[in-house]
């Protein structure tokens, strides 16, 4: 007998389907609209249906999709540039989402270290860490709950907690394998932690006495996502190994790993590759994304509006029993409770908005760029009620 259900059990999906969007907008099946806060988890930085983006990948599709990293493929050089240009970094290798830059920036990391005459190299990783979901990067990643079932993991990681310097001291005296420093400049999956500005600024002194390198994950918080085109530069530092993905092409898969210094020059050809990666459809979108969002002043606008949707939040929670922290930077926001509150991602799909619910207790907010003062009322309008509602119920259970 077939399966009822062609597709694994990988998901626990929304009975929600999505048929079109435009702008911040989305529709589903039924034709019912919803205000997207998610964005395809920080992916659709453009919102849905941008005619920049979308003249310019139908001009894509009729000229060449994909011809192979065995040729030259001009749309790489010059998305590579305007990543160089805008990072300050050097070099950059194309690959197709973030899970495919962090084992790539491992590969780097543990090839820098072998260069090194480190003959079981270590990589300092983070509690509370998400870099994907391969054996390498599910290995580097802090997460008790994803490992398990697909044990043994990979050796060679050293886990420390986030912000905690002296932790990383400890292991910098313990510790003669150490290579590199790999951690996220916010913590997305991990529930909307910021790695603090004195912190990435004393790893980077560390790392530059050590020889370390210092890999700064900007997967989800890169892209102008905080404000800033990469979230670490709040800090006025720059990494050696950067990885990014979700919004750097709007939508369209794409994965990347800026590099500098000895980092970048790690791999030779044979030392990695891809198929895929660097396709011209995907180079085409990376570059209109970065245009519409310079030409726009989405950078601008997500700082703004950010700072107004948590601003709205702490005052319209203000003395609600259960609120634990309104945190984040931009339009990466994280509001959390003092309990599990998974069952609001249905109740707020229920009132038109899509969000999603992250470490458990963080309802996570992650709209596209274009937000703007009419998106951002509306969801406080709707999102702050939900929450103190679902408050309020918890504390009347407890009475």
């Amino acid at each position: 007998m077939p399966a009822t259900q062609p597709l694994m059990n990988t998901y626990a999906r929304q009975p929600v389907a999505f048929s079109h969007g435009d702008g911040a907008w989305l529709y589903d099946t039924a034709g019912r609209r919803y205000l997207d806060c998610l964005a395809g988890i920080a992916v659709n930085t453009l919102g849905h249906n941008h005619p920049k983006l979308v003249a310019a990948l139908r001009e894509q599709v009729a000229r060449i999709i994909h011809s192979s990293n065995l040729f030259e493929v001009p749309l790489q050089t010059q998305l590579g540039a305007k990543l160089v240009e805008l990072s300050g970094m050097t070099n950059v290798f194309f690959c197709n989402s973030g899970l495919e830059a962090n084992e790539a920036a491992l590969k780097i990391a543990r090839k820098y270290g072998h260069a090194r005459g480190v003959a079981l190299p270590e990589v300092v990783v983070c509690e509370r860490a998400f870099h994907g979901r391969s054996i390498a990067t599910l290995s580097a990643t802090g997460n008790a709950k994803v490992q398990a079932g697909f044990e043994p993991l990979v050796e060679g990681f050293v886990r420390v907690p986030l912000n905690d310097l002296a932790a990383l001291e400890r292991v910098a005296a313990e510790r003669p394998g150490v290579v590199a420093v790999f951690l996220e400049a916010i913590q997305g999956e991990g529930g909307i932690q910021p790695a603090r500005a004195d912190y990435l600024r004393a790893v980077r002194r560390l790392c530059d006495e050590r020889g370390w390198l210092l890999m700064i994950d900007e997967v989800q918080c890169g892209t102008g996502r905080t404000g800033k085109w990469f979230a670490h530069q709040r800090a006025g530092i720059v990494p050696d190994v950067m990885p990014l993905a979700k919004g750097l092409a709007s939508g369209v898969p794409i994965g990347a790993v800026v590099a500098r210094g000895a980092a970048a020059e790690v791999f030779q050809p044979g030392n990695h590759g891809t198929t895929f990666g660097g396709n011209p459809l995907a180079m085409r979108a990376g570059l209109v994304t970065i245009d519409a969002m310079e030409e726009e002043g989405l950078l601008a606008n997500a700082s703004r509006i950010g700072e107004l949707i948590m601003s709205g939040v702490r005052s319209g929670l203000a003395g609600t029993p259960g609120l634990v922290e309104v945190r984040g930077q931009g339009l990466m926001i994280g509001i959390e409770l003092d309990r599990p509150c998974g069952v609001l991602v249905a109740r707020a799909l229920e009132a038109g908005l899509v969000l999603n619910v992250t470490a458990e207790r963080v309802v996570r907010l992650l709209p596209p760029l274009i937000f703007d003062d009419g998106h951002a009322g509306q969801l406080l309008d709707t999102l702050v009620p939900l929450i103190r509602r679902f408050l309020e119920e918890g504390a009347a259970r407890a009475a």
